[in-house]
């Protein structure tokens, strides 16, 4: 491929709305190697737009473009948009995925292995490479050496296979699919990958590595970005638990419980900490989360132990080199290589260097309690973005952009908002006046809390359209559950449950799509608010139930103390825009296409706050449902 082509040369469909600018505003970012950072409504086109745009400049050149995202669904879309581009302009488009044993013959014998971690299956891995168990090393791995690539390349360019179907593929023909695709990367245009590929360094090396790639030759596509400042702080902070210390001492108990440093053993370590973690508990707790100072945990131990700060660091590499020994036994055994007692030296070795200015430290309360230093700044985490050659940001729900732009460190930016191509009238949304979720009113007044079963089952019953209830949390969810609301529906209701696997989510969303008339009990802000799509009549009306404030924690304080110092209005960006953006997501799932009708019923007084929301008072909420699609329906 060679030379520069022209952003109608590469879109695969008639260009609508916006999309011929957006594709031309990301062409330029891109080839001027800045960063686009913009929300387009629904129905803009995201993904085929923002590849269009950053493959007008990559064509042609040794760049690469890595379009990133949270999920295994989003991949899919991804590599569909990419083989209908390839009708006009043919391109190479791999689909990868972390290391898992779904994949792999050798690992998926031991059901212990589904729980590994990429770095545990890397190095698992690593033994069957040179013996599968019979003396001979894994034939999945030595058939890519005597295979020819070119034919699997031809098939990925020909065929544009999603992840999994390459996986079948590959295994067909007796190939390791996660071997074959690190082979395959460095051919692709376009790579999908999980976010923790690029904001990971342990993974970023090795991925950039199978790339043949240097970041700054590689063009990012950041999908669902208001997600990230979020995600970038969870990869940066570090926790360490009370059933972590049961399973550390378990593990201790089965190797004999060796000594770590000068007559200490593993187990005196592990007993010592539960003291230092049941002494924050009753010091700091309070509700479900606790400051603690960032001395806390060192002052303990050496108070505790008996021993100066130099000791302690001596019994942290004591941890980690006896569980290195464990871990590696296991390996050689063709077990998963994994030390509890490993997890807790590298846990106490980084939380005595955590960056005091970037983290704040907490004691959590609940079932399993932890220490928790959480990372406020999500800047470190995001060099990549700097450090690429351009990159792309886009979501629904990304306002205010200058505040994203400034939170995740982003240097030189274009910034722009494009509205959605549909009909506004296609979509109406109320709010009702006479009930609210806060706190004091939702708990202390029984005639908040029955009005609002009230609302949700007459919404539920009044018309026979496919209808979302979205719930700010799980447990108001389950109250209304255990309170009967299932029986006073009286219609087929389908329930995303809390810790539900994604198999059983999606055959839980396939059944409701499949069931007209039906009911979805769903969390704002959860998977299915966020990141699936209900075109035409697979979902009609949705119900909010109240605003998805955050819980006021102690870690909640503590950004909203950050947000003030970055910002000016930390209540504001740490509370009142999240909780819009997870409304407008959820919101977002009604209208998929320009034929699409939606009427999404918010029920809480404070929505006239909420600006972006954009909803209207009522005090008839069936009245107007009916009214609505009396004037027609999806088609």
């Amino acid at each position: 491929m060679t030379g520069s082509p022209d952003v109608r040369d590469i879109f695969p469909y008639d260009f609508r709305g916006y999309q011929e600018e957006i594709a031309e505003l990301i062409a330029n970012t891109t080839n001027n190697g800045v960063a686009a950072v913009i929300e387009s409504g629904t129905g803009t086109g995201k993904t085929v737009v923002s590849l269009t745009g950053a493959l007008k400049t990559i064509i042609g050149t040794d760049s690469k473009i890595i379009y990133l995202t949270r999920t295994k669904s989003q991949q899919k879309q991804i590599v569909y948009e990419a083989g209908a581009i390839s009708q006009k302009k043919q391109i190479i488009c791999i689909g990868v995925q972390g290391r898992g044993v779904s994949t792999c013959p050798m690992m998926s014998k031991d059901p212990e292995n589904a729980s590994g971690t990429s770095e545990e299956l890397s190095k698992l891995c690593s033994e069957y490479k040179k013996d599968d168990g019979t003396g001979r090393p894994c034939k999945y791995y030595e058939n890519i050496g005597r295979t020819d690539l070119q034919e699997i390349l031809d098939h990925v360019r020909n065929v544009h296979p999603e992840p999994e179907k390459l996986s079948e593929y590959c295994l067909k023909k007796e190939l390791c699919p996660y071997e074959t695709v690190k082979h395959l990367i460095k051919h692709a245009d376009v790579v999908a990958a999980p976010y923790s590929f690029i904001f990971m360094p342990h993974i970023r090396e090795r991925f950039l590595e199978w790339a043949g790639t240097p970041l700054s030759k590689m063009v990012m596509i950041v999908d669902e970005a208001h997600n990230l400042p979020d995600y970038l702080r969870e990869v940066m902070t570090l926790e360490y638990s009370m059933k972590a210390m049961d399973l550390a001492e378990k593990e201790a108990m089965e190797w004999n419980d060796p000594e770590v440093y000068s007559g200490l053993s593993v187990s005196d370590i592990i007993a010592v900490l539960r003291e230092c973690l049941n002494e924050a508990l009753s010091e700091y707790l309070t509700g479900d989360d606790g400051m603690i100072p960032y001395t806390f945990l060192q002052d303990e131990l050496m108070y505790r132990l008996g021993v100066s700060s130099h000791a302690l660091d001596m019994i942290y590499k004591g941890l980690i080199d006896h569980g290195e020994m464990i871990a590696n036994i296991k390996k050689a055994k063709k077990k998963l290589p994994r030390s509890f007692i490993r997890s807790m030296g590298a846990f106490l070795t980084l939380w005595n260097t955590a960056d005091e200015e970037m983290n704040i430290f907490l004691v959590l309360g609940g079932e399993n309690p932890k220490f928790q230093a959480y990372c406020l700044d999500p800047r470190v985490a995001a060099e990549p973005l700097r450090s690429c050659k351009a990159s792309v940001h886009m979501s629904g729900t990304l306002a205010p952009l200058s505040d994203y732009t400034e939170e995740i460190g982003l240097e030189e930016v274009a910034e722009r908002t494009f509205p959605s191509p549909f009909p506004p009238e296609n979509l109406k949304i109320v709010y009702v006046n006479d009930v609210s979720t806060k706190f004091d009113e939702f708990n202390n007044i029984p005639e908040i809390y029955s009005r609002m079963k009230e609302h949700i089952i007459s919404l539920a019953r009044v018309v026979n359209k496919n209808t979302a209830v979205f719930f700010p949390s799980y447990s108001l969810m389950e109250r209304f559950l255990r309170d009967g609301i299932e029986k006073d529906i009286g219609k087929p209701l389908f329930i995303e449950r809390r810790g539900m696997t994604q198999p059983e989510l999606m055959e839980e969303v396939s059944q409701f799509k499949l069931s007209e008339g039906s009911i979805l009990f769903a969390i704002t802000g959860g998977r299915i608010s966020e990141g699936l799509d209900f075109p035409d009549k697979d979902m009609e009306m949705a119900i909010l139930v109240g605003i998805p404030y955050p819980k006021p924690t102690a870690k909640q304080e503590a950004l909203r103390r950050y947000y003030d110092m970055r910002f000016g209005n930390g209540w504001e960006h740490s509370s009142k825009i999240p909780a819009m953006r997870k409304m407008r997501q959820a919101i977002g799932r009604l209208i998929r296409s320009g034929t699409d009708r939606g009427m999404a019923v918010i029920l809480d007084r404070r929505v006239f706050n909420l600006e972006d929301i954009k909803a209207e008072p009522t005090d008839d909420p069936c009245g107007d449902v009916m009214e609505f699609f009396g004037k027609g329906s999806k088609s």
